[in-house]
């Protein structure tokens, strides 16, 4: 029906490079199916996720 994926990672060369900006982070997210068609399903899942980011 689809897929939902959101991705979060830390980029070294902006932590040890560069700014050198520590604890920076990056998410990234890609959404196909009833999660592009229904904002509801689409709120739903972040919501589900969102305590475990970070």
């Amino acid at each position: 029906m689809g897929v939902a994926v959101v991705l979060e990672c830390a980029h070294l060369c902006m932590q040890m490079r560069g700014i050198q900006k520590q604890n920076s982070v990056t998410t990234t997210s890609a959404f196909t199916g009833i999660f592009l068609s229904d904002p509801r399903t689409r709120e739903e899942f972040i919501k589900l996720i969102g305590a475990r980011l970070h």
